[in-house]
């Protein structure tokens, strides 16, 4: 007695391309997703934008000193906020591709990869934006040789 070689014992059972999740779905949910990430991106950023423009009319003297000595902080929300975004696609992409949505995941990947460029830009412009740090006060003590030695004289004193 002979078996077709596709039901060998072992052997792993042939699918049709027709029998993916998706079928022809599949590249219309990956443009629909991506879609509406585009749609939260732009909420996102005129949000962000909108708070950025609050940030600059604010009063420059409130009156209360600022919780560190350096004055003005780096501004890291647009950097988190750009992350979370991206965090959720990588696993939205995740998961499509291990439905087997390949269309749909692939193109997650690619906005994923975008966002996380984005992110990290955000971050470097974040660091470069950040104020110096003033310079240290020191003052010398007052020389107590007379000034004429060397020490004062390089002080100034």
């Amino acid at each position: 007695m002979t078996h077709p070689e596709s039901d060998l014992p072992g052997r792993p059972a042939e699918h049709a391309p027709d029998e993916r999740p998706g079928g022809c779905a599949d590249p219309a949910v990956g443009l629909l997703l991506t879609i509406s990430e585009a749609v939260v991106l732009a909420v996102l950023l005129i949000w962000l934008g909108l708070r950025g423009l609050g940030r600059s009319h604010a009063p420059v003297d409130s009156g209360a000193p600022p919780a560190s000595g350096a004055g003005a902080e780096t501004d890291w929300v647009p950097t988190i906020a750009f992350g979370v975004l991206a965090l959720v696609v990588v696993v939205l992409a995740t998961v499509l591709l291990r439905d087997r949505w390949y269309w749909a995941g692939g193109i997650q990947v690619l906005v994923a990869v975008a966002l996380c460029t984005l992110t990290l830009t955000s971050a470097f412009q974040a660091d470069v934006d950040a104020p110096p740090a003033p310079a240290p006060a020191w003052n010398s003590p007052p020389c107590g040789s007379g000034g004429d030695s060397e020490e004062c004289a390089r002080s100034g004193g």
